[in-house]
């Protein structure tokens, strides 16, 4: 049995750890982490900013989306010491002192949420593709919108939410 056990500990792969710099929403954060540790797990786990949501853990559903140099990415899929160095903007960082964002505004006023668990990283998806400029037409917003899903289909609403944002200059500087 012993051999057993000792086996195991030769085939666990080590644990590298390293210090991480992070710039979120405009504070400084510096953390221990292991090399392995997501973007995702260290916003939620190591920072307690838990409005970027853990759906698929795969890359597919878009709910954990960020914004690293105002580039949309899926925390999920970066790794945290790949996010050193960039700008890391959350759902909590999009919402100003002088009240919600635009988009967050148009979210509440045409209902573009459900059960509100996609919102947070549907937001991100939305504030970058209308500062990439890709918000000209319903179809070019459903296009760039694909990769945020949402269980309850609140899409038409989404979609309303962002077209209403875009055509009001929807461009803020806080993002």
């Amino acid at each position: 049995m012993r051999d057993v056990a000792h086996q195991r500990d030769v085939d666990r792969p080590a644990t590298i750890e390293r210090v991480v710099t992070l710039d979120v929403n405009g504070r400084t954060y510096t953390l221990r982490l292991d090399t392995r540790v997501t973007l995702l797990d260290a916003l939620r786990d190591r920072l307690g900013l838990t409005g970027t949501k853990k759906g698929c853990d795969q890359g597919a559903c878009g709910a954990c989306t960020v914004h690293l140099d105002g580039r949309r990415v899926l925390s999920c899929l970066t790794l945290a010491a790949q996010a050193e160095g960039q700008a890391i903007t959350t759902i909590e960082g999009v919402t100003g002192t002088d009240g919600p964002h635009p988009v967050q505004q148009a979210f509440m006023d045409h209902d573009g949420f459900q059960c509100g668990f996609c919102t947070p990283g549907q937001i991100m998806s939305a504030v970058a593709l209308m500062t990439e400029g890709r918000a000209g037409s319903d179809e070019e917003i459903r296009e760039f919108m694909s990769g945020n899903l949402c269980r309850c289909g609140a899409y038409p609403n989404i979609v309303a939410a962002i077209r209403e944002a875009a055509s009001g200059g929807g461009h803020d500087a806080r993002v």
